[in-house]
């Protein structure tokens, strides 16, 4: 078996707001001088928190560790309704917010815990023909998506002050947290769009572990390499 290069494995990184993930890889494989770098699941440009960034062979574990859980805190704005279902997106429809306790708004929320068959937005990375539906979106194209099944492990909001609600929610790959924050506000009747994201775990990875991106831009060499974990430690 293959030696190990140190370079082999993974680094946590805390994104930023602005960069897309992808960014974030091509920032790391030029400052860094790396030729094989990917990340283990996409982050909007406006959401912050935890990126997975694989490196050498740690590469080959992309899809590993895509594949695990995951845990989002943020919060949603009630009473505005946008094209995306986030704050990115245009808005398409406003209406006053009836009046909310934050018990009220947790039974709500409850309602979207365990199995599920989930509607992936029309601004979203999901390809059709080739074709990534944000780029249809933006055409004014709307396409049938096929619903995902997804499961919500967990679902509750720790505030609530009209019109904003902070929640956190763990669930599994693949689940869109604005399609949860969207259909959450049309129960209520107002509509609603994910106003922040931000990832605090991956998997067996917490964001509590990560560098934030521009200090882990400013190191050196010999500094980066010790913040990488081991591909056997992936495994």
């Amino acid at each position: 078996m293959h030696e190990f290069d140190t370079l082999d494995g993974a680094i946590l990184v805390d994104k930023p707001a602005g960069p897309t993930s992808h960014d974030v890889v091509d920032e790391i494989r030029r400052q860094f001088q790396i030729k094989k770098v990917g990340h283990c699941g996409t982050l909007d440009p406006n959401a912050t928190g935890l990126l997975v960034i694989v490196l050498g062979r740690g590469t080959k574990l992309s899809e590993k560790l895509m594949s695990s859980d995951k845990v989002y805190e943020g919060t949603v704005k009630f009473g505005e309704t946008t094209a995306s279902y986030d704050a990115d997106g245009e808005l398409v429809a406003s209406l006053p917010v009836p009046p909310t306790t934050l018990a009220e708004l947790n039974e709500l929320a409850a309602g979207f815990v365990g199995d599920q068959m989930q509607m992936p937005p029309m601004v979203s990375a999901i390809k059709q023909g080739g074709v990534p539906l944000y780029k249809l979106a933006r055409k004014g194209v709307e396409v049938v998506r096929e619903p995902r099944f997804i499961h919500v492990y967990s679902f509750k909001f720790s505030s609530y002050e009209e019109p904003f609600g902070r929640f956190r929610v763990a669930c599994t790959k693949g689940t869109y947290v604005r399609s949860l924050a969207h259909d959450l506000g049309e129960k209520l009747g107002c509509g609603a769009h994910l106003a922040t994201l931000r990832r605090v775990v991956a998997g067996k990875f917490d964001v509590a572990n990560a560098t934030p991106f521009e200090d882990l831009l400013a190191l050196g060499k010999a500094e980066f390499e010790k913040r990488v974990i081991p591909f056997l430690k992936l495994v």
